[in-house]
């Protein structure tokens, strides 16, 4: 069931959420898929819901860093961050505090916490918590590994009425999923780039990030970060920009069919079997737009998509991630 996030039905999904159900939300970065964190069954749902592997780790939503800390142990640098950027776009993973329950984790002795900014989502926390609640759990509402939903159609979409409720609060604001710094160990880690600025955040910390490296072992496990991930039906494939009209043409060739997502045409003159969108020229619109953007052009069924690959440097780190990552999904590159 789709309603508008209005008080009422957020007071209906507090108590679905208490009562160890599942409901759909809006957060400022994707919609996600809640249940109580502290809730066995509940979090066992979103796993089945999902198709989501039981090692892979949720994020627990919380209100502020007060409630933060009856899930984990927050050192000095997690005040700092958690005063500097909640509510905000920003995940921070911590050791779970002893006696917290860990259904949420993984099967690792960390947990990822943060505390959203959209309002839906605060007003939803704030009555669960009124209702006793600690924490929601919740990853992006859509099936496991696929294009992460910034609507409450998208959730529709992938999900169906396997979702009890869900809350529409209309298009995420950000788009993009929150940046997860671990702060587990001694050295601070950027695990994915996301909403909240890595740079700002070396600033409050007053050092640098470390950059998570595929051959670290000791690295907890964190949403989203697998080699592929994010990933439309229609393959998709990152091209670079002086290469994009010859990749198209060779993909047009023999009748095939190739959808396009470039900040300018491809093809200067029309040719058969081309669908073309035009993509922002700046970071920040450019990861509000992608995942609608991708929803859009899988719904057009080309046999191929190609997109325009981003600039190097750090306002475009989030973006090239999350295509970097849709694009493992396809090892076929030939047309």
């Amino acid at each position: 069931m789709r309603l508008p996030a209005d008080a009422r039905s957020i007071d209906h999904a507090a108590r679905l959420l208490r009562e160890g159900s599942t409901v759909a939300f809006p957060t400022e970065t994707v919609y996600g898929l809640g249940a109580d964190a502290a809730s066995q069954a509940g979090v066992a749902a979103i796993y089945r819901i999902k198709g989501r592997p039981a090692g892979h780790p949720l994020i627990v939503h919380v209100l502020d860093a007060a409630q933060a800390a009856w899930w984990a142990e927050l050192d000095d640098r997690a005040q700092r961050l958690a005063a500097a950027f909640w509510p905000g776009p920003l995940t921070l993973i911590l050791p779970r505090r002893a006696g917290a329950p860990a259904w949420a984790c993984g099967r690792e002795t960390t947990i990822g916490v943060r505390a959203p900014a959209h309002p839906v989502a605060r007003a939803l926390l704030a009555a669960f918590t009124a209702l006793g609640g600690q924490g929601i759990a919740g990853p992006s509402a859509n099936r496991f590994g696929k294009v992460s939903p910034t609507r409450a159609a998208h959730v529709v979409d992938d999900l169906g009425d396997s979702v009890p409720l869900v809350l529409d609060g209309g298009e995420c604001e950000v788009g993009l999923e929150s940046t997860i710094v671990d702060l587990s160990r001694p050295v601070a880690v950027l695990l994915r780039p996301g909403g909240a600025d890595a740079a700002a955040i070396e600033r409050v910390l007053g050092v640098a990030l470390a950059v998570h490296e595929a051959g670290d072992t000791q690295a907890p496990r964190a949403s989203g970060t697998l080699a592929a991930h994010y990933a439309p039906r229609t393959p998709l494939e990152l091209v670079e920009p002086g290469d994009l009209a010859a990749r198209a043409r060779e993909w047009l060739a023999g009748g095939r069919t190739v959808a396009v997502w470039s900040v300018r045409a491809p093809l200067a003159e029309p040719a058969p079997g081309l669908r073309w969108l035009a993509a922002p020229a700046e970071p920040v619109a450019f990861g509000h737009a992608l995942y609608d953007t991708l929803r859009s052009l899988d719904a057009l069924q080309a046999d191929r998509i190609l997109v325009e690959r981003p600039p190097a440097g750090r306002p475009w780190e989030a973006v090239r991630d999350r295509l970097g990552r849709a694009a493992a999904t396809f090892t076929e590159s030939a047309p």
